[in-house]
C-alpha cells in the first residue's frame, strides 16, 4: 500500500489543522493506521492508532482529548484532527499502515507497522 499525508502547515498555538493521508494500491480497510510524529533531533514517537473498521482508537496521553483519529474506508483515507495545538506539537507527522489482524498491544511501536507516509511537517508558534 502507498501512503500519502498532507495538510500540514503553520499555526498559531491553540489553533487546529486535519491531516489527511490517502491510500492506495491494496484494500485500505485490511490495515490499522496509525500516526506518528518526529520531531528534530528526537524519535519518532507514536501519536494515535485506529483499528481496520474504526471501531477503536488509541492516543498518547501527550494529545489525548485534544487529536481525534479518524478513517473514511469507503475515500481510502485517515485523519488526524488536531485541536489546541502547542509549540511542542510542532514535529514532521507521519502515517503508517498496520496489516496484523486483531489487538497487538505493541501498536505504539513503529516497527509493527510495514507501510509508511512521506511525512508532512506541523510547525505551531508561540
Amino acid at each position: 500500500v502507498q501512503l500519502q499525508a498532507s495538510g500540514g502547515g503553520l499555526v498559531q498555538a491553540g489553533g487546529s489543522l486535519r491531516l489527511s493521508c490517502a491510500a492506495s494500491g491494496h484494500t485500505f480497510s485490511s490495515y490499522a493506521m496509525g500516526w506518528f510524529r518526529q520531531a528534530p533531533g528526537k524519535e519518532r514517537e507514536f501519536v494515535a492508532r485506529i483499528s481496520r473498521s474504526g471501531g477503536a482508537t488509541y492516543y498518547a496521553d501527550s494529545v489525548k482529548g485534544r487529536f481525534t483519529i479518524s478513517r473514511d474506508n469507503a475515500k481510502n483515507t485517515v485523519y488526524l484532527q488536531m485541536n489546541s495545538l502547542k509549540p511542542e506539537d510542532s514535529a514532521a507527522y507521519y502515517c503508517a499502515a498496520d496489516e496484523r489482524l486483531g489487538y497487538n498491544p505493541d501498536y505504539a511501536q513503529t516497527t509493527p507497522y510495514r507501510y509508511w507516509g512521506q511525512g508532512t511537517l506541523v510547525t505551531v508558534s508561540s
